[in-house]
Formats: C-alpha cells, sequence, structure tokens
C-alpha cells in the first residue's frame, strides 16, 4: 500500500532516537489522533512506551537521503545542558517534552499517547496531537512530501 516515509522520534528519560517509518496515519480528528506502528523490540517502541509520546517529522522528497540514517538506533549530540542539537549529523530541535523532531522538517507533530495496542510483532501508538510546525509557512507554500516510492527502499517487517 502506498505510504509517506516519516522520522518518529522518541524519548524516555535522557534517551532518545529517531527512526524511520513508514506507518504512521491520521486515524482521527476530534480529537486529533495520529497512529504509528512501530516493531515492538525497537528501540522506539521502549521510549514511547517509558516516555509516554511521539514526534512525526514530515520530510519533503529533496531528504530522501535522510531516511537511511534513522533507520538503526542514533546518537545525539547535545550541548551541555542535555539538549540534543544533532541526531546523525542532522540538526534537530526539541518539543515540549524534550522528544527530538527534524529541524528542516516540512511539518511536525507533537503527540501524547493516548492508545497502546499490542499487535504481536508490531505496537500501534495512537497519538493525540497536542502541537505541530515546521517549515512550510502558508497555503502557497506545498512542498511535495516524502513517499516510500521516491526511494529504493521497502518495508522488511
Amino acid at each position: 500500500m502506498p505510504a509517506g516515509l516519516y522520522i518518529v522520534g522518541s524519548r524516555s528519560g535522557e534517551r532518545r532516537n529517531l527512526m524511520t517509518c513508514n506507518w504512521v496515519s491520521q486515524v482521527a480528528t476530534n480529537p486529533k489522533l495520529v497512529a504509528t506502528s512501530v516493531e515492538s523490540d525497537a528501540v522506539t517502541a521502549g521510549l514511547i512506551a517509558e516516555g509516554g509520546s511521539f514526534s512525526v517529522s514530515i520530510l519533503t522528497r529533496e531528504d530522501r537521503a535522510m531516511v537511511r540514517k534513522f533507520v538503526k538506533p542514533v546518537e545525539d549530540v547535545a550541548t551541555a545542558d542535555g539538549v540534543a542539537t544533532t541526531m546523525q549529523g542532522v540538526e534537530v530541535a526539541e518539543l515540549g517534552d524534550g522528544v527530538p523532531v527534524v529541524a528542516s522538517s516540512a511539518g511536525w507533530l507533537s503527540c501524547a499517547v493516548r492508545h497502546t495496542i499490542d499487535l504481536g510483532s508490531h505496537t500501534l501508538f495512537v497519538g493525540e496531537v497536542v502541537d505541530a510546525g515546521g517549515t512550510a509557512t502558508g497555503p502557497e507554500d506545498h512542498p511535495e512530501i516524502l513517499r516510500m516510492e521516491d526511494t529504493r527502499m521497502n518495508y522488511g517487517g
């Protein structure tokens, strides 16, 4: 099934991660809910479960090379006060709850986990959108959003 390609951010305590993900979808409008399905034994699944929130960075087609940097757990470079500034050489920003997003993303969502569903190999996290932003500035600014078919990647399970 055609899908976008996103970077999902997570944090628990001082541990942070960004992960390439194509299973992200809006699932309700009132309240605004977004769901992401993450392999249950992935670092990101643990951090989302422990931290209670996640972010979604929406990338442009021009960012296609970036997604390969986040297919494995990443290391961050933090300032002296513990704020992440880069991950895998990509500039990041921290949202109000400290979850990282790609600073140059066309858009981002900050989500508080409202439901967690065990699906066997994956865990479905349903989060309420509590904040949103990005570099797209208005209706005339519609960058082409990155999709799986824009890369040579495929989901292996």
